[in-house]
């Protein structure tokens, strides 16, 4: 044999082999981090929805996708830790449950890594987290609710529910500035136009919801405007508590809080976005970028009436509110 000849075979076998060890190699499985501004029983309801949407799309968690998941349990000052912590894992993309306030400290942890929103409210443009909404420009993407820019509409069906309503309770986290922008500006406009008077409650931390309750109740108001943020949702159960107590006809930012024991929501669908994060997910895993993918808006909205409370609290729900209603809880 050859010098030349041997030379061939040799190196036949060891591309033989190499492309035998290629295949036997396992494909790395996507890890995708989940920020969440809840806590794990809460956020498990929501994120069922990307979890189904993907298994659609093929990807079956523990089989070709993996998560990681984080809850800061509605304290802001954990998302910094939390996302650093996503980061160190090396996830391939980030989730963010929570406005800006969560999406801000994983963008601060990472600039190379994919964050894409869920949609709570967030107007991601005027928050600062993206350039614009069809042209993101950075590492963050997904969907915004839009929800502040729906104030005029709840009030309206509050008013319609409820029209003998002449004062109507709006609580609020001044820390967030989005829920300060609809208390001042929002609300007014659509107030004046009802003819109802907007009584602004601020609720900072947990322990002030027993303090402000009580002075509410001293001011009689016929009716409970409850702004989402993330200490609304963590303490959704004793809002919705005060509400049914009081005899309060209220409207909320969240279904869960309906679903909970409040009296009516209107706004995005949230399972529908939650849906939409599962696509952006594919994308970003197919070789696409978040710069160039556009942040949408809802286009399917949905108002919720439970009326076993309206019953609880003594109120009679118009047929022309409830012929509007697309979920009536009962």
């Amino acid at each position: 044999m050859s010098k030349k000849i041997f030379c061939l075979g040799l190196s036949t076998v060891l591309l033989a082999l190499s492309v035998r060890a290629d295949a036997q190699q396992p494909k790395k499985v996507p890890l995708i981090g989940y920020l969440s501004s809840s806590d794990p029983a809460t956020e498990s309801a929501r994120s069922e929805a990307i979890r189904l949407a993907l298994r659609e799309r093929g990807y079956i968690e523990g089989q070709n996708i993996a998560f990681e998941y984080r809850y800061s349990e509605g304290k802001r000052d954990r998302a910094p830790e939390l996302a650093a912590e996503l980061v160190r894992l090396k996830v391939d993309i980030i989730v963010v449950a929570g406005g800006a306030r969560w999406v801000r400290p994983a963008m601060n942890a990472t600039k190379t890594i994919p964050i894409v929103m869920t949609g709570l409210g967030l107007d991601p443009v005027e928050a600062g987290v993206v350039e614009s909404l069809a042209r993101p420009g950075g590492n963050v993407t997904g969907i915004t609710n839009l929800t502040r820019e729906l104030g005029g509409k709840r009030l309206e069906l509050l008013k319609e529910t409820v029209p003998k309503v002449a004062r109507v309770a709006v609580l609020y986290d001044p820390a967030n500035t989005g829920s300060v922008r609809e208390v001042k500006e929002v609300l007014p406009v659509a107030a004046r136009a009802l003819r109802l008077t907007i009584q602004p409650w601020e609720v900072r931390a947990a322990d002030d919801f027993e303090r402000v309750f009580t002075a509410m109740g001293k001011q009689r108001p016929g009716g409970l405007y409850v702004l989402g943020t993330a200490l609304m949702n963590d303490n959704e159960k004793r809002i919705v508590g005060f509400a049914l107590k009081s005899r309060l006809p209220s409207m909320y930012f969240t279904r869960g809080a309906v679903e909970a024991g409040g009296l009516m929501y209107y706004g995005a669908d949230t399972a529908e976005s939650y849906r939409r994060v599962a696509i952006y997910i594919d994308k970003i895993l197919k070789g696409a970028k978040p710069a160039d993918l556009p942040v949408e808006q809802p286009t399917k909205f949905e108002f919720v009436i439970n009326l076993k409370t309206a019953k609880q609290i003594g109120l009679t729900i118009p047929p022309s509110v409830l012929a509007r209603a697309d979920r009536i809880i009962k």
